[in-house]
């Protein structure tokens, strides 16, 4: 009876667990170009549970890295973790998938200053949509174009 009783609560909690997986986030790998700014983001599967980046511009012809990005399937969740040069005394910031928000890609950290979200939607294979976003959901956002 335990044994029925327990694969009866280990299956309702796996189908409560988001269903999103590091593999839906692959459409990323690649570089994309902020539309009308010489900003970058570039992406590259890392492993099989994880993502590696960086966001940087181009400046008289020099590459300058901002931050360098991760996203990584750990315990069931999806961590997207954004180390910004010159920011947080150098140190890493963590921001959980919301699998609850379904049209986009929402990242989330309640408890950072700013941002407290960063949203991926993909528009198209090309063109996605990048809101961050702080209190109240005030923020910025662009579309950046996926590079030959």
């Amino acid at each position: 009876m335990k044994t029925i009783l327990g694969l009866l609560i280990c299956t309702l909690l796996c189908n409560a667990l988001p269903n999103t997986t590091i593999n839906e986030l692959h459409f990323l790998t690649g570089t994309w170009k902020v539309e009308n700014k010489q900003n970058y983001e570039t992406w590259k599967i890392n492993s099989d549970t994880s993502l590696e980046g960086n966001s940087y511009k181009i400046k008289d012809g020099n590459k300058r890295i901002d931050e360098y990005l991760t996203i990584k399937a750990i315990s069931g969740k999806i961590i997207y973790t954004a180390k910004v040069l010159n920011q947080n005394n150098g140190q890493p910031v963590d921001f959980t998938l919301n699998a609850s928000v379904t049209d986009k890609f929402s990242f989330e950290n309640n408890g950072h200053d700013f941002p407290k979200k960063i949203q991926y939607t993909k528009l198209n294979d090309s063109t996605v949509f990048v809101a961050v976003l702080g209190e109240n959901d005030k923020g910025f956002s662009y579309r950046m174009i996926k590079q030959k």
